[in-house]
């Protein structure tokens, strides 16, 4: 257990100091940023390049919502699952501090541009609490249909990483004006905990959507999956 903690640890540290670190620098410094699209893609390759280095150690969920659907989805036990989000958490606050260190001194909006997750004025397109909720449910139940999909033992062996990292990238680039895209509490939780504020009184529902969602995605996939034989 301690290795595949360990493993979730050192993916979700990587998965925030590459995603977070590429929006920061999209947004804080546009002169020198890579725009909405290359902030989707550093997020999806951020999940592809952990799923071939860490997936056959601990299965490279890096996201509380996915090791719940996963959970929920009979491929995952619930009693590892504590360990996977505390794991998830550290890695995550590791990865938001390193990036925090190094905007250091440069005039950095922390309160308002650390790769923060909103709604209404806090969203980047201004949309609501019931439009950011609704995205983040859909968005996180997608993606564990797309995870469970690719891995499913009848799906093309060694292209699941492909799949998931491709999709997350399809996600970003769909809610990033919505929410600036969380689908994943872990990732949520590490900048908001440096930004304080108004990220922390909405960080609720950086919680509560993608776990729903999450939940509902692998109950769905497990449905189908099952019509035509086990998954």
């Amino acid at each position: 257990m301690l290795k595949k903690a360990m493993a979730e640890c050192i993916g979700t540290f990587w998965l925030v100091l590459g995603g977070c670190g590429a929006a920061c620098l999209a947004c804080g410094f546009p002169a020198h940023g890579i725009g909405f699209a290359g902030v989707s893609l550093a997020f999806g390759l951020t999940v592809l390049t952990m799923a071939y280095a860490i997936g056959h150690i601990s299965g490279c969920h890096l996201n509380p919502a996915v090791s719940l659907g996963l959970a929920v989805g009979g491929r995952f036990s619930f009693k590892e699952l504590p360990w996977y989000v505390a794991a998830q958490l550290v890695g995550g606050i590791l990865g938001a501090l390193v990036l925090f260190l190094i905007l250091q001194g440069t005039g950095f909006d922390f309160a308002n541009g650390f790769a923060l997750n909103g709604y209404g004025a806090h969203s980047p397109g201004h949309f609501g609490l019931g439009a950011a909720f609704l995205t983040e449910v859909v968005m996180t139940a997608l993606f564990l249909i797309i995870i469970m999909g690719a891995t499913d033992k009848r799906a093309p062996a060694g292209m699941a990483p492909v799949a998931i990292g491709l999709g997350l990238t399809l996600i970003h680039l769909i809610s990033i004006p919505v929410t600036n895209t969380s689908v994943n509490p872990a990732r949520s939780t590490a900048v908001a905990v440096f930004a304080g504020g108004w990220a922390l009184k909405e960080l609720w529902l950086f919680w509560v959507a993608p776990l729903l969602g999450g939940a509902l995605g692998a109950a769905f996939y497990r449905f189908i999956g099952k019509s035509s034989g086990k998954a």
